[in-house]
This record gives structure tokens, sequence and C-alpha cells, in this order.
């Protein structure tokens, strides 16, 4: 049976033998692993074709994956991305640097073992994704200036650890996967299924036989070995108020709407074990009139990263965080929240003119507010108290160094401001004055990608209940699976998690279902689901 669409697809019984719930990254990369190892597989996307993809569709799309530097990484590159190699230079990025970002960034809380089968396959996955029809590219031009800064004849410093992106964006991710997927359909080994939810796990006790699938006219029953890959809650406002805490039901959705955590609360439900940091989530500033919810052709133009080269204050024109403390592919995913704790959720980046040069084309999608003086700043952006901002900014101004030739945008260059000074907020790296007018300010809100909570696994991408003991049947990998990110992550290690332990999923299931097969196990009818 090849691509169905909803109308064709029976409302009755259908068996196969690795069935992965999602379309985005972690699930492609498992669906197309299981079919490498002979099984006959069912891919299950929630969204329609031509919103097809999950949170990965609308990614920046680094991967964060251990190399040895700027000669290994172009063995990856595609052609097309050959001459940005001579822009810049890339130190190596070892394994224990990478292990040292992932404990950093969840206060050392992570699942050390997920840990480090992600870290020591992240390469190799990559390699793997590229004989699947991937490209890749170095990172540079998605959130640098990089013709402005070449025109200044700059060696742009690349922070080794997120490199390399796919090429073409989320888009270009999510149609390389379904490009992959629906070359494999003729073969007969392949079915994908659009427009058609899982509903419910079908079980006996920590056994999984299949799932059901909703669709507008009834339920589809079908068994077989299950991969979760449908990711979290993010698009779901009352899950989000509900685990997140007060406000984050009305943040902006950065990705997916489909990410409703159906799936999730239904593992749980059958006994799978909720593992990691369930009040927080991937959170980043973006443009503060971007749309509600992921919109394709726009929600990608929204991040707004420039903020180490700015300072950021609140609506009463306070500072409220160190905008230099490290590169921001370290810290954007939690600044979002930073700014959700603020009044009205909402607060504003202001640049001077010794650093609007590096931002980013995509601020070019925003409405920039400009004015010769700070207080006339204030008025304009609607900051409730112009006296404060420009006390702020005096404040800080006094604090930032004369050394400004220290100032070096594409590595931690140390220019911080003075200890002395006792700022309510220091900044670490980057800290110049605001003083060259005319003055600009960028009005950001917080943004959600994904959320951290999640169900347990083990380093086969076991579903693990809540005795620790893996559920017969059931994987996962992805935005489903918890206990890696705490707090924080760095940028890029997300896709690459899904990417690893999809492939792990894929092969193990298919393993699962060839042993049942030869054994000649009998499908359980009876189902569980409602």
């Amino acid at each position: 049976m090849g691509s169905a669409t909803p109308a064709n697809i029976p409302a009755s019984v259908q068996t196969f033998d690795v069935i992965v719930v999602g379309g985005g990254n972690a699930a492609l990369a498992a669906a197309i692993s299981a079919h490498d190892s002979g099984a006959r597989v069912l891919v299950l996307e929630a969204a329609p074709k031509e919103e097809r993809g999950g949170n990965s569709r609308f990614a920046g799309t680094v991967f964060r994956a251990p190399h040895k530097g700027l000669e290994h990484v172009k063995t990856l590159l595609c052609e097309e991305a050959m001459d940005d190699t001579k822009l810049c230079t890339i130190g190596p990025y070892t394994e224990e640097m990478y292990l040292e970002d992932l404990s950093k960034t969840s206060h050392g809380r992570l699942d050390k073992d997920i840990a480090e089968v992600m870290v020591k396959q992240g390469w190799e996955t990559l390699e793997w994704m590229k004989s699947k029809g991937h490209k890749w590219e170095l990172m540079i031009r998605k959130y640098l200036n990089v013709d402005n800064l070449a025109a200044r004849g700059e060696i742009i410093n690349v922070n080794a650890g997120a490199a390399i992106m796919a090429v073409g964006g989320g888009v270009g991710l999510t149609d390389a996967w379904w490009t992959a997927a629906e070359s494999l359909v003729p073969g007969g080994r392949m079915t994908l299924w659009y427009e058609s939810p899982a509903h419910d796990l079908i079980a006996t006790g920590d056994t999984v036989h299949g799932v059901k699938v909703r669709h507008r006219e009834g339920f589809t029953d079908v068994y077989g070995k299950v991969v979760l890959a449908s990711g979290g809650f993010s698009s779901n406002p009352a899950m989000r108020r509900q685990y997140l805490g007060e406000g984050w039901d009305l943040v902006l959705v950065r990705g997916t709407k489909f990410n409703m955590g159906t799936m999730l609360n239904r593992a749980i439900a059958a006994g799978a074990r909720p593992v990691g940091h369930w009040g927080a989530a991937h959170a980043s500033p973006q443009d503060a009139n971007g749309p509600l919810t992921g919109e394709i052709n726009v929600s990608v133009h929204m991040p707004r990263y420039a903020y180490p080269y700015a300072i950021t204050v609140n609506i009463n024109g306070e500072r409220f965080f160190d905008e230099g403390e490290d590169d921001f592919g370290k810290t954007y995913a939690k600044t979002g929240k930073k700014i959700a704790d603020q009044p009205e959720a909402r607060a504003f980046q202001i640049f001077d003119q010794q650093t609007t040069y590096l931002l980013p084309k995509r601020y070019q999608t925003a409405t920039p507010i400009y004015a010769d003086t700070i207080q006339e700043l204030a008025q304009k952006a609607g900051v409730n108290n112009a006296t404060s901002l420009l006390k702020t900014v005096e404040t800080f101004n006094a604090a930032c160094s004369v050394d400004v030739g220290k100032f070096n945008p594409t590595k931690l260059d140390g220019l911080s401001t003075s200890l002395v000074a006792k700022l309510p907020f220091p900044k670490t790296n980057w800290a110049t004055r605001i003083e060259k007018a005319p003055f600009v300010a960028y009005a950001v809100a917080c943004g959600i990608t994904f959320t951290y909570g999640g169900i347990a696994t083990d380093v086969e991408a076991r579903v693990l209940n809540n005795e620790g003991r893996p559920m017969p049947g059931l994987w996962a990998t992805g935005e489903i699976v918890g206990g890696l990110f705490y707090h924080n992550y760095p940028g890029g290690s997300g896709l690459t998690k899904g990417a690893v332990f999809g492939r792990i999923a894929g092969r193990e299931a298919a393993a699962a279902a060839a042993a049942a097969a030869a054994l000649g196990e009998c499908r359980v009818v009876e189902s569980t689901g409602a």
C-alpha cells in the first residue's frame, strides 16, 4: 500500500511492521531507518501534506555534532556551500566540549547515558542523512550579516558547536526527508498517511500493540511496533498554562499548530514515565508583531537574536539579563522566558549606529523605531518611563570600557562592563556604549519553540514505564522524549537528538518486528484504546 489520503483509508484494522507517529526530522529518520532494516513502515502525519513536517519545518536547522575543525566540516558540506569556508575559521568541537555544553545548560541534571550516545553518534548521523539526500552548509548567513562583515575585512570565527545547518532551512530539511520517504513508496514497504493524527495507543498492560488513528469519519486500528515522534505540547495553550505557568498560554508559538501533546498524554496514561523539566521550554526572542501561531512564510523571519550587540530593556526601561553572557546559541533558548516574565511580556532591543551593521537580514522584516535621543526613543517605543530608560543607558555606558578595540562580534571578546559599577546585570561580552545616534529599538516578545518535559527512554530509544522497565512494542524520539534538556539547551542539539535516536528507534523497532514475525507472534485484535 502506498501513500494515502484520509478519503481512502478504511476505518477498520490494518497491520504494519513499524508505525511511526509524526512527520518531522525525528519521525522521518525513524521511518527511513526502519525501512533500511527491512520493515514495512507506516508514517502517520497529523497535518495535511502542505503543512507536513512538524516543528522541524520551522527550525533554524543547525545540527550540533562533534567534529575536528574546518577541514573536517568541509567533508560534509555541499559544493554550493564551499565558498563560505573562505570567509571563516572553525576550531574543533570535541565530544568532551559537547558533553560539557549539555551539562552546563542542564545544570548537570541531564541523562548522561542518553547524552553520550547522542554525542558519539552525532557526526555519523549527519553523514547518514547526507546519504539520504540532505545537503549541508555553514550557519553563518542565517545568523550573521556576512556581507557587511566581509566588506570590513573581518574573518568570521564560527562557533564550532553550531557550525552546520541543513540547506533551505526547515522547509529544506523536511522536504529532503519526505522526498526520501516518497521515493520508497513504490517499493511497497513505505506508506504515508496525511491528516491522520494518532489518537491513542492500543495496549495490553505495558505491552503496546499499535495505535488508534483518528479520521474525520472514524478510527483505524493499526497494529505494529510503534515509534512515537509526535512532538511535545508547545501548541497546546492549556498544557502550556498547566505546566509552564502563568502567561504561557499567551506566548507566540513559533512552530507547528499540530503539537498538541496528545500522544505524550496517552503514553503517560499507558504507564510511560514522565521525566525532564516540565516547567521549562525552548523559548526565544521573537518580533513582538509576529504571528500567534507558526506561519511558514512569516515565522521563520521573526527571530531576533542580535541582542548580544545591544541592551534589552523592559517597558519600564530597565535591563533584566546579561545580554553578553555567551554566544547567542547558548543563551537564546532561555531568553524568551526572561522576556515572558517581564511586565506585559514585552521588551525592546536597543542598538546604536556602532553595531547596527551586525543585524542579520531577518531584522529587515521588523518595524524598527528610530530616534535621535534616548528620551525620544522611549516615547516612540512606548517605554513607560523615559527618565528610567535614560538612567539605564547612562549607567550602562559609564560601566563600559574605553578599550573598544577589543570588540569582536564573532567570538567571546571579554569586553565586559566594570565590576566596580555594580550593575544589576553585567554584560560579559560585547559591552559597548549606546551613544551614537540615531538609536534604534526593536520590540520583542517570547516565542515558544518546543517543550522540555517528556517521557523516559533508554539508549535504544525504548520507552520506559514508571518502574524503569522497557514497554514492549514502544519506542520514542524527538521532542516527546524528556530528560536531556533542563533550563536551557545548546543550539542545534534538539535536531541532532531527534535524528540520532530516530535512526536508533527505527532500527530497533524493525528488529523487534522481525523477531516477532520469526516467532509467529499473533496480532492482538482487542483494543483498550478509546
